[in-house]
């Protein structure tokens, strides 16, 4: 019982580290680039 309870808590312990929801921050110049792409095309 030991065991298993040890390998749950890896388990949840790595899918914890591995999250990334929101993706990598983005710079201020980057966002602006990227607005200027997209509404410069009228």
């Amino acid at each position: 019982m030991a065991r298993q309870k040890k390998r749950q808590e890896a388990a949840w312990k790595s899918r914890k580290e591995e999250q990334h929801p929101h993706g990598k921050i983005k710079s201020l110049k980057q966002l602006s680039s990227e607005y200027d792409e997209k509404h410069t095309t009228i």
